[in-house]
């Protein structure tokens, strides 16, 4: 795995390649992919139309946090069709692989003031998210950041604007909601990746937020954080 602590990354194959998170080779990434292409062959728009298809196909959900590396897969995001922000940047970045775009995966520190106080309660009232996951998409020349967490109907329900993303500058999450209220503060960067670091965000989540996060060995539904019984969104 290639790790890039500043600037940018050095475009390569590694950043081609299918990897055990970003699986890029599995049909199923394959297949939602190539739906959300269509018959576009310009790379920019590719990247634009795979942004979007991630953002919207599927439901931001913060409850549904595993520590276990299969959680982490590209293909168990389309499998469940929901995520929080690392695994659908893990998607957006293995649907760019798939369709032949260099990507990369990156991770902020971030104040969310989106955050519902159950999300509070569940962090352990911790004001700061450590490791929020973007991907970095190569179009048009240049590295642009992208972070298809917030589907369009969660942002609807709390006014906040979308991310777009035109392929060419960086998407990441709304500072202001549509009232011009602070919603998120990026802290500080963590650098890129070739592949998802699942160790270093495995090991920094269960040193900081509650044992809740700590599912690392596995469990059944009535057990994990984010449970089909406890699952409910960002409310």
């Amino acid at each position: 795995m290639i790790f890039t602590p500043y600037g940018l990354p050095e475009i390569g194959e590694r950043y081609l390649e299918p990897t055990y998170f970003l699986d890029s080779d599995n049909q199923a990434v394959i297949d939602f992919a190539k739906h959300a292409v269509g018959t576009e062959t310009d790379p920019v728009r590719k990247g634009v139309r795979l942004f979007y298809a991630v953002r919207d196909s599927f439901r931001y959900d913060p409850f549904a946090i595993w520590l276990s590396p299969e959680a982490f897969k590209a293909s168990a995001v389309v499998e469940q069709g929901y995520g929080f922000c690392i695994t659908k940047a893990v998607l957006l970045a293995a649907v760019a692989r798939a369709s032949g775009i260099p990507s990369a995966i990156g991770l902020s520190d971030v104040i969310n003031h989106f955050t519902s106080e159950k999300l509070k309660e569940a962090m352990g009232h911790r004001e700061v998210f450590i490791h929020h996951g973007y991907a970095a998409l190569y179009l048009g020349g240049n590295w642009v950041k992208a972070a298809p967490a917030f589907n369009i109907e969660l942002c609807t329900r709390f006014g906040v604007p979308p991310t777009e993303f035109d392929g060419r500058s960086d998407a990441i999450l709304q500072k202001y909601d549509a009232q011009n209220n602070i919603r998120m503060e990026y802290l500080r960067d963590h650098g890129f990746w070739s592949d998802f670091p699942f160790n270093r965000v495995k090991d920094d989540m269960e040193g900081y937020y509650p044992a809740g996060f700590n599912y690392s060995t596995g469990g059944n539904n009535d057990e994990r954080f984010g449970s089909d019984s406890r699952r409910t969104g960002a409310r």
